[in-house]
């Protein structure tokens, strides 16, 4: 295994099939090269070429639509992958960073994310992030009155480094997954602009505060329809030219118009495209390109999902009711939303055998099981696919955005190990480590291993405190 992974063709349009051929040839790779096996029996799998292919197709898109010498900065969120070299290959392919907590801001400046390409949003800043923002000059977005007044407190002279704005809630609707839809009436996220007297108090803060210069709306995301996410971006838009033409001047410079495109996880294909996202708004808000608004943008989930993938060990195949069960390494802890909630998030699995290589054969209807001690830990059901045997691999796909953030600590299982990797034409494969596998000590330490004795102490003291 190298230490790094590099790649010197240069980038034609990517398209599912040679993607599938790279994960097929990664997946042997990590097989040989035993980073999957009896003894590490689940990995990540991250495809380089791929998250470089989505970085070119968004910038690509855009720069077809906007007007030229028009700044746009493309800023990637990192709650969906908060891995430190995934946010480095981001930057270097133009991408920047948009955060939502010190841990995300601390990631992203440890991938050498500069300030001034990063954007912080989120519901509940504490006045130590705000002020960290500012010092660093770092835009941000106020959510609510309450967070405009404590920037009122901090912004001196009236004037900031940072850029600065106001995150609101156009109030369009939701899509088919409530808990993911920030554009509803009763959202969480932003001014809602619906709301009795909520436009008029926009408007007249941005006139009382002339350092207020950027407009912030994020209506998409998963399940959200492409007119949806454009017809929110339009009423921002339509709000930003009331507060310039109510202030008698360009006072509003910029529009961060959020991200939130979906994800097909039912085949290879990418769809929707970044172009087709892009044409869809330059149709809808044809004023957004002209030239003279900035752009943000904060995709996450379309940059990384199609490029990642878990695979796991099939420990055992076993069968309940006449129907097989493989049971394997990958389940609640790393596919939390697959696990809970699989109607909005099924998972396409691909069988590998023993040697990584795609299985063959008729397709058999079986579960494909986790390791978690429930039963409803299930990675697809009734799924029809060549039969999983004993020592062999399921590939849960599409996993690149998400599936390696939002572990879930349940039986304190272990957060599995990251790895990039290249496959060139010749049919090598090289691997870089994204991040390690958690080890049995890293979880007692979590745990409190180093306080063992705390509460046994303070019950024969009588302590009520800390100590």
């Amino acid at each position: 295994m190298e230490a790094g992974v590099s790649e010197g063709t240069g980038m034609s349009g990517d398209t599912g099939a040679e993607r599938a051929a790279r994960r097929d040839r990664a997946v042997r790779a990590a097989v040989e090269q035993g980073l999957l096996g009896p003894g590490t029996p689940i990995v990540g799998l991250l495809d380089v070429t791929g998250i470089r292919e989505s970085a070119a197709a968004l910038r690509s898109a855009f720069e077809a639509v906007t007007a030229p010498g028009t700044p746009v900065l493309h800023a990637f969120a990192v709650k969906a992958s908060p891995l430190v070299p995934v946010l480095r290959l981001l930057h270097e392919a133009g991408i920047g960073a948009e955060v939502a907590s010190p841990g995300e801001l601390a990631l992203a400046r440890a991938a050498g994310v500069p300030a001034g390409r990063t954007v912080l949003d989120s519901p509940a800043k504490t006045p130590d992030e705000l002020r960290e923002a500012l010092s660093l000059g770092i835009a941000l977005n106020a959510d609510n009155p309450q967070e405009l007044e404590r920037l009122d407190a901090l912004v001196t002279g009236g004037t900031s480094a940072s850029p600065l704005g106001i995150r609101v809630n156009p109030q369009v609707g939701g899509g088919s997954i409530e808990a993911l839809s920030t554009a509803t009436a009763t959202s969480k996220f932003g001014v809602a602009l619906r709301d009795e007297g909520a436009r008029e108090w926009v408007v007249r803060a941005y006139l009382d505060r002339p350092w207020l210069t950027r407009l912030h709306a994020h209506t998409g995301s998963q399940g959200i329809p492409l007119a949806l996410m454009a017809e929110g971006v339009r009423q921002t838009y339509a709000l930003a030219e009331e507060i310039n033409e109510r202030a008698g001047r360009s006072q509003v410079d910029t529009l961060d118009i959020g991200g939130g495109l979906p994800v097909n996880f039912a085949s290879e294909e990418t769809t929707p495209t970044y172009a087709e996202y892009a044409r869809v708004l330059s149709e809808t808000v044809p004023g957004l390109f002209d030239g003279r608004y900035g752009l943000v943008t904060e995709f996450g989930r379309s940059l990384l999902a199609k490029h990642g993938t878990v695979v796991a060990r099939v420990e055992y195949a076993k069968s309940a009711g006449g129907r097989p069960v493989a049971v394997t390494h990958a389940g609640v802890q790393v596919a939390t939303r697959t696990v809970y909630a699989p109607g909005a998030w099924p998972l396409r699995i691909a069988a590998y055998d023993g040697k990584g290589l795609p299985r063959t054969g008729p397709d058999v209807v079986q579960d494909v099981a986790g390791p978690a001690c429930f039963a409803g830990d299930l990675l697809a059901v009734g799924r029809a696919m060549p039969l999983l045997e004993q020592g062999d691999y399921a590939a849960a796909l599409d996993t690149g955005a998400y599936y390696f953030a939002h572990h879930y600590a349940y039986n304190s299982l272990a957060r599995p190990a990251v790895y990039g990797f290249v496959a060139d034409e010749g049919g090598s494969v090289s691997f870089a480590t994204v991040r390690e596998a958690q080890r049995v000590e890293e979880i007692v330490a979590e745990a409190g291993g180093a306080y063992a004795d705390a509460l046994t102490v303070a019950v024969r003291r009588g302590d009520s405190g800390r100590s």
